[in-house]
């Protein structure tokens, strides 16, 4: 089972990663975080197959991923 981490004061709402789930569990939250942007968060998390499309996509690193205890973390430079 896949468990999805996002850092919501690295995330700036571009909404890449709602657009680029092809399970559709990610939604924008109304809470604004320390930057001033709304933040994405994970609504249905049992429904994640674990495709790493949204890690991928956000310009930001602000999302990481654990998938069977093992942790992705993408272009961590």
């Amino acid at each position: 089972m896949s468990h999805i981490l996002i850092e919501p004061d690295q995330c700036k709402g571009c909404e890449l990663c709602v657009n680029a789930c092809p399970q559709q569990i990610l939604g924008m939250t109304k809470k604004i975080n320390s930057k001033g942007y709304f933040y994405t968060e994970v609504a249905e998390p049992m429904r994640c197959i674990g495709c790493r499309l949204c890690c991928i996509t956000c310009p930001d690193m602000a999302i990481t991923m654990e998938v069977h205890g093992t942790m992705y973390h993408y272009f961590g430079y």
